[in-house]
């Protein structure tokens, strides 16, 4: 059996990993807050960035603890177009699980559907990201684990979705947002920890791409997607500012008027 070594750069992928889903965490609470309080195609726009981020942030999570992780005996490739594959599951249920709460009347039996689709999504993400995976050996897993896996996925979702419902300030928004990420770590790790390999030594190559030549650019590049969206959350005014701005604009005879 291989030794499995999910931390080969030591703490800097478990932390920078955590840091990346709180961050997409944050940035999609903060999109879902703008999205609940517009209308039309404003409230459409804001949800597929909150969907967007959140995704973006834990597949960015699961891949760059995924640099972080070796298996001794053998090599590591990933399969390029199912890891790309398990990037659009992630953006596609998360989109669905926030445009359920987002749109549907009964937010309770939404919040419950929309977690269990999201947080069953966001295993079936993490599970095709393990089968992009390519090494000289079989890979096994602990169904216990597995399946405790698959049940913080769902109420870290559920709790996601509770929270851009229920939460509006800034403060609590970073708290949740913390809390978020130490779940979707927490998921990983515990789906990690289900992984069996009985490595066989091969001198023949393995298909696909390495981690550093396919998945840390795209890490790279969906961390400052997150980055620079957040920085136009940041800047852009809230439906509370755009009031106020347009009513100090109103001429003083008009305003008197009224």
């Amino acid at each position: 059996m291989g030794h499995l070594d999910h931390a080969t750069f030591g703490w800097l992928t478990p932390v920078l990993s955590y840091v990346m889903a709180c961050m997409g965490a944050a940035l999609g609470l903060r999109c879902t807050v703008r999205a609940l309080g517009a209308t039309g195609r404003a409230r459409r726009n804001w949800l597929i960035t909150a969907a967007s981020a959140i995704g973006t942030g834990i597949w960015t999570m699961h891949f760059v603890a995924m640099l972080g992780f070796g298996v001794s005996g053998t090599e590591l490739r990933y399969d390029v177009p199912l890891t790309i594959l398990s990037l659009l599951v992630a953006m596609a249920v998360v989109c669905g699980g926030v445009f359920a709460v987002g749109y549907s009347r009964n937010r309770g039996r939404a919040l419950l559907l929309g977690g269990l689709t999201t947080g069953l999504g966001v295993a079936s993400m993490h599970y095709l990201g393990m089968a992009a995976v390519r090494m000289h050996g079989q890979v096994t897993y602990d169904p216990a684990l597995v399946a405790l896996s698959v049940v913080i996925a769902v109420v870290a979702a559920t709790a996601a979705l509770w929270a851009a419902l229920n939460i509006r300030s800034p403060l609590a928004v970073t708290v949740a947002s913390l809390v978020m990420g130490g779940a979707v770590s927490s998921m990983h790790y515990t789906a990690m920890w289900a992984v069996h390999v009985e490595v066989a030594p091969s001198g023949e190559g393995l298909p696909g791409a390495t981690a550093m030549q396919f998945i840390f650019p795209l890490a790279v590049g969906l961390g400052s997607y997150l980055f620079l969206t957040s920085a136009f959350v940041a800047l852009s005014p809230t439906a509370g500012e755009r009031e106020a701005s347009a009513s100090a604009q109103q001429p003083v005879g008009s305003a008197a008027a009224h």
